[in-house]
């Protein structure tokens, strides 16, 4: 409602007619701005109730839009008017809105374990390493793996150089984006171990990164098969050789793939060290075999090789080689599916982030250089081996052909360049099989070319095994982060470490059986495209991890390494999916398939880990971004949600209360549960603060959408006033106050019922909703927490002692006996104050605890009985609908109440049905109540006046002066004038709870719309006792009184 300041500084209804004394003569809308519409009392309203009321019963042109062709539009009297002091003079003074208390408590800060300084190195402490050693090296010696020598010259012959460097350059885009990508992260904090796991765990949080995690580690322990599986191919291309096979050639690369896995195995096993050590040699092998090749490509060719298809640097034999020449089933993404894998060594490094000294500096500097480096090696090798060696090859002598008796131009066939230089290879075509040697044949054609040949069967060995070394160590090293974390907990077992490197020996023991399983497979050509799918989509996730963290701007991502951009991450992710299903669609398939329903798995369990990831950050950023564009927009009648704040106390103090509130407003809009914490500041905000986290961590367990919030202060009612004015953000902002039922009201003192009933004023003021619940056996659970607590704290110290005795060497039976005693006493000691109770107060106990979870349950089949007496925008209304759309309520079936005139019972009805139609709220009964105005019975009224009894002064038969003094001296009491300006509605009251037991005694909530009470018109007491006879011997109720603004429209 608007409101304006008159000149004396207060605010003033301009809805008021001040024309007239008469308080059933309003002019204006309900939104307090004039517009002509007269509020003229209906004779119904009279009969109905008994007497003048300013209140509409519900009726369909109260909901019609302005300008309505179908009919009038009918103006409901404003919250305001019917709440605040009645004034002669017509303007309805409303209190200036209360300020916001500026005292804010301080921050606790949290230790941020993440945010640790590593313990520096002590003298026999663990061995940690640099860029170089650490990093370099071994994405270097990873990627210089068993493509280099094997397939490198398979691929460039499919391909031809001109493709072939589009596979090398297309496969190093991907690495270098990642590798920037994993350099912002990288230097955006502390990195522990765990290399690709830790980066996007810490990053997107441990949905993400559990789930990408495990597959990582499963293709670090896949790849070691696929290098010793190009290490035994060598090997059993030396026995074919020599005609020295054990059993067959795929058997015996079974047999030696197997031993070699037992070595690296051995080796990983003796530590770190020494496997640094191995890997340095096998860096020198592997360099020198490198340098072999570039010698051997000057070495002039002899005829054998020539016949091999070696002819060195020929410009004819390049610019063949230039176009591909994709045979059976290969096409360029097949080729680039075989040569990827040999580029996902650059996480070699960054997986043993643990073991290096400053992984911050090291990671980016030693992967960035070794893309560099290992990327312009595979270009030289590649480009010269397509300058030297043919596609097609027969390996034969009488291939020899003499150019003078056949021309060069007769040449013909898939090798011209040979022809040309007095080599015929054309039964290659005719007879594939007769051909063994050219690029597309011969794996072993850098053996060939180089200068010395078993050099390069040492650097193959070299390339495959520091290889599958790396791998043999990265794997079990993520594995056990991903398990210290315990996001899978059946997998716990693996984060046991050994020595003084925290070696992963069941890590490797399980890598072992993995990578065996797989070399029985033999296959080097099944295994690539696996694995090369298992890193896409770790490498698809790391640059999303970038631009994530990137597009949340959140003030905690500031990374070191400024050398990246958020949309080349972005387009990194997308490449890397992209080639996922290029690769092969149905590995791509089965990849995403594990990752989400290990990603729905981690989500599911809600693993108590909290790294501040992007995801949060992100969720932030589009929560205020969406609660400010919110703001910008006018509330419109058909987007009205219920936003509940529950004075619930703790939020395990009034569970019913809460579990029926939570009901009302999940899914649809705002709950937040509410606690005051009365007494001095300094006294009461220690517990306030601890008890914040506690209640939210509650609320979050016991799966309630609902947020806890708590004030502190003098009294009830300040701090429940702080609540109503400054909770919520924008439109997030709370609209209807629900409280419970204050059943000792009687015997409560005299400010505790004024709070309770002012807080209720304070919520008219503030024109919130508001909900007052009564159950029949109370909602206060407080005692029964309390207990809890208490035996919670006593087992606690219970198995503090019993430990304490274990750690003091005691043993056996005596250590029990001795533990159990002492806890025991300690468990007496705890719980005397909750000894068992007398039989019908245990009865009562048992009541109230069913009582408290009552609205938990589903409902049974019945009814909730809605008494719409009073039109008030419709939320008596809506919320009753809403409870029904709920699965616990499901079953239960509305039935409409309404008050009508004697006599036109049927047309009231039908008004009734016409509006529920319209607003399309379907109900299965409609009751018109014509006998509200019949007085209570005698009885009845009789409860009434005991009830009252003890507030009331009895001013009535004493003379002025002892009148007045008795008004000064209790002035809280309920005098004999006020009993009688209010007798019609007070009789009311009384006959509306015979009406309520007649009709709805068995149902399963009722709902009935709550009288309100003037301001310094009806005392505390008054009020408190026509709440109590309107809801006393009835199933639960829920009073209902919107804020008069409409919250249903018929209009689309």
């Amino acid at each position: 409602m608007e409101r304006k300041i008159s000149g004396g500084g207060e605010f003033v209804n301009q809805a008021f007619d001040s024309t007239g004394d008469n308080e059933t003569s309003f002019s204006g809308n309900g939104n307090g701005v004039s517009n002509g519409d007269h509020r003229a009392v209906r004779a119904s309203v009279v009969s109905a109730f008994g007497h003048d009321t300013l209140d509409r019963v519900p009726h369909i042109d109260l909901y019609r839009n302005a300008g309505s062709i179908s009919g009038h539009r009918a103006v409901r009297p404003s919250l305001q008017e019917l709440h605040d002091v009645f004034q002669k003079g017509g303007d309805i003074s409303v209190p200036e809105t209360l300020a916001d208390d500026e005292e804010s408590s301080e921050g606790f800060p949290s230790d941020d374990l993440e945010s640790a300084v590593p313990v520096e190195k002590k003298k026999g402490g663990p061995i940690k390493f640099g860029w170089i050693k650490g990093v370099l090296v071994r994405c270097m010696l990873n990627i210089w793996g068993v493509m280099l020598f094997i397939r490198l010259s398979w691929v460039f012959g499919q391909a031809g150089w001109g493709l072939g460097i589009v596979v090398i350059l297309l496969s190093c885009v991907v690495t270098t984006i990642t590798g920037l990508s994993m350099s912002a992260i990288c230097t955006n904090g502390i990195v522990r171990g765990g290399g690709a796991y830790y980066l996007i765990s810490r990053s997107l949080g441990p949905e993400f990164g559990g789930s990408i995690g495990l597959i990582f580690a499963f293709a670090n322990a896949v790849a070691v098969s696929m290098y010793v599986v190009g290490f035994a191919e060598t090997v059993v291309q030396l026995l074919v050789d020599y005609d020295s096979i054990m059993v067959d050639p795929l058997n015996d690369i079974r047999i030696i793939g197997c031993i070699t896995v037992v070595l690296l195995l051995g080796i990983s096993l003796a530590g770190m060290a020494w496997e640094a050590k191995a890997q340095i040699v096998l860096l020198v092998i592997l360099l020198a075999a490198i340098v072999n090749v570039f010698v051997g490509t000057f070495i002039p060719a002899t005829e054998t090789k020539k016949t091999q298809g070696f002819f060195n640097y020929q410009a004819n034999i390049f610019m063949e080689n230039f176009t591909p020449d994709f045979r059976g089933a290969e096409s360029f993404f097949s080729v680039f599916a075989i040569f990827f894998p040999a580029a996902t060594g650059i996480l070699a490094g960054a997986n043993i982030s643990g073991d290096l000294k400053d992984p911050q500096a090291a990671i980016p500097k030693g992967t960035l250089w070794a893309i560099l480096i290992t990327g312009i090696t595979y270009l030289a090798v590649a480009l010269s081996v397509s300058a030297c060696v043919v596609r097609d090859a027969t390996g034969n002598m009488t291939s020899f052909i003499n150019t003078t008796f056949m021309p060069a131009e007769d040449c013909n066939g898939p090798s011209v360049a040979a022809c040309e230089l007095g080599y015929n290879f054309s039964s290659c075509v005719t007879n594939p099989d007769s051909c063994k040697f050219g690029s597309m044949h011969n794996f072993q054609v850098m053996t060939m070319v180089s200068g010395f040949g078993p050099l390069i069967i040492a650097g193959t060995f070299s390339a495959t095994l520091s290889s599958a070394l790396a791998s043999l160590v990265s794997a079990p090293k993520v594995f056990q982060a991903l398990c210290k974390d315990n996001i899978y907990t059946a997998l716990h077992f693996f984060a046991k470490g050994s020595g003084k490197n925290n070696e992963p020996i069941r890590g490797y023991v399980l890598t072992f059986l993995i990578s065996v399983a797989f070399i029985l497979i033999g296959d080097l050509n099944v295994i690539a495209p696996i694995i090369s799918n298992f890193f896409l989509a770790s490498y698809a996730l790391i640059n999303f991890s970038c631009f994530h963290a990137s597009y949340a701007k959140s003030p905690g991502w500031r990374p070191a390494y400024k050398f990246y951009n958020m949309w080349l991450s972005l387009v990194g992710a997308v490449l890397c999916c992209v080639v996922m299903f290029v690769i092969n669609w149905w590995a791509a398939l089965l990849t995403y398939g594990i990752e989400i329903l290990l990603y729905i798995y981690v989500t599911v369990k809600k693993p108590n880990v909290n790294w501040g990831s992007s995801t949060q950050a992100v969720t932030f950023v589009s929560a205020v971004s969406n609660a400010l564009s919110l703001s910008g927009i006018e509330e419109h009648v058909k987007n009205f949600r219920p936003q509940i704040i529950v004075l619930t106390g703790s939020v395990r103090t009034r569970p019913a209360l809460l579990d029926l509130a939570h009901s009302l407003s999940k899914t649809y809009g705002l709950c937040l549960t509410s606690e005051v914490f009365v007494g001095p500041r300094w006294k009461v905000l220690q517990e306030m603060n601890a008890g914040m986290e506690k209640n939210q961590l509650w609320l979050h367990k016991n799966k309630r959408k609902a947020f806890y919030t708590a004030v502190a202060s003098d009294d009830f009612r300040q701090g429940a006033d702080a609540l109503l004015q400054s909770s919520g953000l924008g439109r997030l902002k709370p609209n209807i106050l629900m409280m419970g039922f204050k059943r000792d009201w009687r015997s409560a003192d005299t400010q505790a019922i004024k709070n309770y009933v002012g807080v209720l004023h304070d919520a008219f003021d503030f024109e919130y909703g508001t909900l007052v619940l009564r159950v029949p056996q109370g909602l206060d659970m407080s005692q029964f927490v309390e207990v809890e607590e208490e035996m919670m704290k006593a087992a606690k110290e219970q198995e503090a002692q019993e430990k304490e005795v274990m750690s003091n060497g005691v043993k056996g039976k005596g250590r029990f006996r001795k533990s159990k005693n002492s806890s025991q006493q300690v468990l007496t000691t705890r719980v005397s104050v909750c000894s068992p109770p007398p039989p019908q107060e245990a009865k009562i106990n048992d009541m109230l605890l069913e009582a408290s979870t009552q609205f938990q349950k589903k409902q049974s089949k019945g009814t909730i009985d809605v008494w719409w007496l009073f039109d008030d925008g419709g939320l008596t209304l809506l919320l009753p609908y809403i409870l029904t759309t709920r699965k616990k309520w499901k079953d239960c079936k509305l039935r409409i109440f309404v008050a009508g005139q004697p006599g036109r019972t049927e047309q009231d009805k039908e008004d009734m049905k016409t509006l529920l139609i319209k607003f399309r709220i379907n109900c299965s009964d409609i009751n018109v109540i014509d006998d509200l105005h019949i007085g209570p019975k005698s009885d009845n009224w009789k409860a009434f006046e005991d009830m009252i009894e003890p507030f009331r002064l009895h001013e009535g038969g004493k003379d002025k002066a002892r009148s007045e003094a008795l008004r000064e001296e209790s002035p809280w009491m309920i005098t004999d004038e006020e009993l009688s300006s209010f007798e019609e509605k007070t009789n009311l009251q009384v006959r509306l709870n015979e009406l309520l037991r007649e009709k709805s005694s068995s149902a399963n909530l009722i709902i009935v719309s709550m009288p309100i009470a003037r301001k310094e018109s009806v005392s505390d007491h008054l009020y408190m006792a026509w709440l109590d006879t309107l809801t006393k011997n009835l199933p639960p109720t829920l009073l209902i009184r919107g804020n008069h603004k409409s919250v249903l429209t018929f209009y689309s």
